[in-house]
């Protein structure tokens, strides 16, 4: 396994994050131990999770990838201080009505944070996320930003802040990110650090061959202020493994909830078409490739990897030994040039 730290902390994470949010829903408790002690076992020391999962999102299964965490976290003989757990507060949106109402405010935050300690059985979260703004923006698919004149939202980065800050006193979080979040808000949040707010540390976005549109504005922002990267789906929902590519597998995700169809469009297939072309041509898997590709980016701080097998999930870590070389890259990007984001 390769290590980092998280920007800015004395957290050594390892560059592959485990994912988790099929626990509960497509994986059973035990299976979700099965992938924990297998990826411990490899060197993957940070876990990431959010008080939404597992999904989708319903009342019946929410908070369920939290509690098969806590339930091995109570058995497991690694000390907590060598395992960084990563988790997320969701946003105001109709899918999370059965969560709460509320948006960031003080009160929600806090019932947030003490509810997912309770299921992760741990004191505090290593790095707590806002899983997305409570603004209308563009995440979630949305390539361009279309201004909403409706949107009630006001400026409220400063109270957020506040509000984390208070938690991160009392010792239950110790560094915030953010996740689905545009230029626009990063900068916004990296403006009120500079009054003496606490800094975020990470954003938490897709990532991957069919979706590199953080490379316009987001990452230039990233590197000059020393905030990283951690790239989720990374893979898009299956795609870029290429098991999709003749037929719609058994319980797959898209298969099995076709609402996920974000990397199912004409041009995806043919973007992933040509991405495998040049897997094969190089005796790699197309899955390695695309992994490989990401982790070796330079603003990528760990890449989260999720899967619903020990055996997908052996393939996945072992893209960390896979180095593509700059003749490899420039072909990804020639197909890159050719069809830009076709799942954004």
């Amino acid at each position: 396994m390769k290590y980092t730290v998280l920007p800015n902390t004395d957290l050594k994470v390892s560059k592959i994050c485990l994912g988790s949010m099929t626990w509960g829903e497509q994986n059973t408790e035990e299976e979700g131990h099965a992938q924990l002690d297998y990826a411990f076992d490899k060197g993957v020391n940070f876990i990431d999770t959010a008080e939404l999962y597992s999904v989708p999102a319903k009342k019946e299964t929410q908070g369920s990838t939290e509690r098969i965490i806590g339930s091995w976290l109570k058995k497991t003989t690694h000390r907590r201080e060598d395992i960084v757990i990563a988790s997320k507060i969701a946003g105001p949106a109709e899918f999370t009505k059965h969560i709460r109402t509320g948006g960031f405010a003080k009160e929600e935050i806090k019932d947030a944070i003490n509810k997912s300690l309770e299921r992760l059985q741990t004191d505090y979260i290593d790095l707590y996320q806002l899983h997305w703004p409570e603004r209308s923006t563009n995440f979630f698919g949305q390539l361009g930003y279309i201004h909403n004149e409706k949107d009630p939202w006001v400026d409220n980065f400063a109270t957020v802040l506040e509000a984390l800050e208070e938690f991160i006193q009392e010792g239950k979080i110790k560094h915030i990110g953010l996740s689905n979040e545009t230029p626009y808000g990063l900068f916004r949040y990296i403006e009120e650090s500079r009054k003496g707010a606490p800094k975020v540390i990470t954003v938490q976005n897709p990532y991957n061959l069919l979706n590199r549109k953080d490379e316009v504005g987001l990452i230039e922002i990233m590197h000059r202020e020393g905030v990283g990267h951690l790239p989720y789906s990374p893979l898009g929902f299956g795609m870029l493994t290429g098991k999709y590519l003749e037929e719609m597998p058994p319980n797959a995700r898209v298969t099995l909830f076709p609402n996920y169809n974000r990397y199912h469009n004409e041009n995806c297939f043919k973007a992933t078409r040509l991405y495998n072309e040049i897997a094969k041509k190089n005796d790699i898997s197309l899955t390695q490739m695309s992994l490989a590709f990401v982790n070796q980016q330079p603003f990528v701080t760990s890449n989260i990897i999720g899967a619903t097998s020990v055996e997908q999930l052996a393939e996945n870590i072992g893209s960390i030994d896979v180095t593509l070389s700059d003749e490899i890259i420039k072909e990804i990007n020639e197909i890159h040039h050719q069809i830009p984001n076709p799942a954004p």
